[in-house]
């Protein structure tokens, strides 16, 4: 009889053979094909069976209950594609980086970056899993600045294996999550390095901020390393344009340094501010709010 840690690595491994093919057989296709399929596949056809348009409506409906049906729907269908186009450029690797890398760049957060480069200084950018989050670190190796990321391990250990590898074509260094990244990152930062992070996933050990009005377990890690190196502390935005196809990265201005909660709240606060203004760019299939939060 076959045990139950046996059964959930079969499992891994035939969703992660299932996806490898579906990627491995887009990337045949061209980058302007390949993109919006990815999209379609994902909104149409994966996300149903994923649950993921439940994930959606119920997230919309926890912080968003007056939210038209209507919109509601589109945001179930659109949201998705999203997910899916963002994939499959990040497998893109230099196909991906050439075309995100010709992002305008634009933000009042732009002229602190280019100063505490000139000094030195570390700079840490905040971005989330908005429109593309790889799209600003492209623009920013194009213009030949080094950023470098630190992610958290997939659950699927064969989907993570090609997973970093992807993200190491799009820049390096990658730090993963935990004590084996963290050396490297802390001697990275110390180095007036940029690092980028993201602030919006469920972290069991954060802390109950806010996010949509609701109680949010939030990271202060991102506040803790900008005031302990001294790094300026940059929300990061890559915005997927008309097209479907192009971003406009947006650096707001830096965040004060005050206090790690204070500093934590404001970069919430940013988020929330952009994902208003577009809201089918925001991951809703994460499970950001949690019952006992």
């Amino acid at each position: 009889m076959m045990g139950k840690h046996n059964r959930s690595r079969t499992r891994d491994w035939m969703e992660n053979a299932a996806l490898r093919g579906l990627i491995g057989g887009l990337l045949c296709l061209p980058y302007a094909w390949r993109v919006p399929l990815c999209g379609w596949v994902m909104s149409r056809v994966i996300a149903p069976i994923a649950g993921y348009d439940k994930r959606i409506r119920e997230n919309l409906a926890k912080v968003m209950p007056d939210l038209p049906k209507a919109e509601v729907e589109r945001l179930v269908r659109r949201v998705p594609d999203n997910v899916g186009r963002s994939v499959i450029e990040n497998y893109s690797g230099r196909e991906f980086l050439e075309r995100a890398g010709r992002s305008p760049v634009v933000g009042d957060g732009l002229a602190a970056v280019e100063a505490a480069h000139a000094a030195q200084r570390p700079v840490i950018f905040v971005t989330a899993h908005f429109g593309n989050y790889e799209a600003s670190r492209a623009a920013m190796t194009a213009r030949g600045y080094t950023v470098g990321v630190l992610y958290r391990q997939m659950n699927n250990r064969y989907f993570n294996d090609h997973y970093v590898r992807a993200m190491e074509q799009l820049g390096e260094p990658a730090f993963p999550r935990g004590r084996q990244g963290l050396g490297g990152m802390l001697k990275f930062l110390r180095g007036g390095g940029k690092l980028g992070m993201l602030i919006d996933l469920h972290i069991y050990d954060g802390e109950r901020l806010t996010f949509f009005d609701r109680p949010a377990m939030t990271s202060l890690s991102a506040a803790e390393l900008a005031m302990k190196y001294n790094a300026v502390l940059i929300p990061a935005y890559a915005i997927r344009q008309e097209n479907g196809l192009d971003f406009k990265i947006i650096f707001e201005g830096p965040i004060p340094h005050t206090d790690t909660r204070t500093m934590t709240q404001a970069l919430n606060d940013s988020l929330e501010d952009l994902v208003r203004t577009h809201l089918d760019q925001w991951f809703w299939i994460h499970r950001r709010w949690k019952a006992r939060d």
